[in-house]
């Protein structure tokens, strides 16, 4: 590692600058974790370079706190190991307070060999893949023109965060590739995803547990899941879910759209409240629009047992384009606690098939309508959309 006395174009003249100083095509592991200790006990903000080119990184944790703010500059690409080695993440920011992430470069998690022998979406017994990114406890944050390119599991978890920004963000991987989730948040307040795209294998924004103030906007999210509210009710522990915006985004040929799922038979009382989706635009997006109280993969669960968890303040704006399915609506809530002031206004969701029209479906629920729904809202299939 060195410290530059002249400040690289595009880095800040009043940081100190730290570069890995390693050449194009080794192993920066050691020197990355160099780099980024000197700086992270400068006492003035600093930041750790590493210039363009492709380069080897292991697993590796960057811990603060920092006595300074802290910037890590990625220009080029860091290259995973392709192994499934069964470790738990491969990059981890933890503890650190002012961070930022920028610059430009890849995350590469060289994820297809993993894929092969990842069966997390079939069975609940399964060998768990390293998460790329993971942000743990990180306050005051942006992360900026980075891409997350063939993760082996999530791209990116965010778990204990506060204040904190994703801009101009990519992540890439397959429609195929199984437990890809793209960025994955849960006991955070005030996370904000906006201007990003996201194509991959799972949910594209999945929101866990003890999430407060999400919001994700302008995001283009497909192939892949969608955006989801859960699952909730898996585990005893778990918090309360409140301020959940989408807005403004493009889900285009996902399986799933806007959904919020919660387990039958609940390990947990809990409530999701003030979650609101507004102005998105479907593109062959199946199941558009569901609430799905009886979320139970691998038969985990007894369906007979009604979800404990409750719902409330609920909306879906503004909602139109095209269904992958039949199903355009669907809102099955819990009969031990069914939904409470759930607002649908002005949906248009137009499918094709063979086995249309469209459907809007509800159980133990009874929204209330503004403006215009088509299909028609909780009954029988109208034949023609609004014009």
């Amino acid at each position: 590692m060195r410290v530059l006395t002249e400040t690289p174009i595009g880095l800040s003249a009043n940081a100190k600058v730290f570069n890995i100083g390693s050449p194009p095509g080794s192993d920066i592991t050691n020197a990355l974790l160099k780099a980024f200790n000197e700086a992270c006990q400068f006492p003035t903000k600093s930041t750790v370079l590493i210039p363009k080119g492709e380069y080897k990184l292991g697993e590796i944790v960057m811990m603060g706190p920092c006595k300074a703010p802290i910037r890590i500059a990625l220009q080029g690409t860091v290259k995973a190991d392709g192994n499934a080695n069964g470790k738990e993440k491969w990059v981890a920011f933890r503890n650190i307070d002012g961070f930022k992430l920028n610059g430009g470069g890849v995350f590469d998690g060289e994820g297809n060999a993993a894929w092969r022998v990842n069966n997390c979406h079939k069975t609940f017994n399964c060998k768990k893949l390293p998460i790329s990114i993971r942000f743990d406890f990180v306050t005051n944050a942006k992360i900026r023109g980075i891409t997350s390119l063939d993760a082996k599991n999530f791209h990116i978890n965010v778990i204990g965060a506060k204040n904190m920004t994703f801009e101009d963000v990519k992540i890439i991987a397959p429609a195929e590739s199984p437990n890809t989730d793209g960025i994955h948040v849960g006991r955070s307040d005030g996370i904000k995803i906006i201007n990003s795209f996201i194509s991959t294998g799972d949910d594209c924004v999945s929101v866990g547990d003890g999430m407060k103030n999400l919001l994700v906007e302008r995001v283009t999210c497909g192939p892949g899941h969608g955006i989801s509210i859960g699952s909730l009710g898996r585990y005893s522990h778990e918090e309360n879910v409140s301020g959940i915006k989408i807005i403004n985004c493009t889900l285009q040929e996902t399986d799933n759209g806007l959904r919020i799922k919660t387990w039958p038979s609940a390990a947990c009382t809990t409530t999701a409240s003030d979650i609101h989706f507004e102005n998105i635009l479907l593109k062959n997006v199946s199941n558009p629009i569901l609430i799905d109280q009886e979320y139970c993969p691998w038969n985990q669960c007894n369906k007979q047992k009604p979800s404990t968890i409750k719902l409330a303040n609920i909306s879906f704006k503004k909602i139109r384009g095209t269904s992958g399915n039949k199903d355009a609506v669907k809102l099955l809530c819990s009969k031990g606690h069914p939904c409470q002031n759930v607002e649908v206004g002005d949906i248009n969701i137009k499918y094709t098939g063979a086995d249309g029209p469209a459907t809007f479906q509800c159980s133990n629920v009874s929204p209330k309508l503004v403006g215009t729904q088509f299909p028609k809202a909780c009954s029988s299939p109208v034949t023609k959309p609004p014009k």
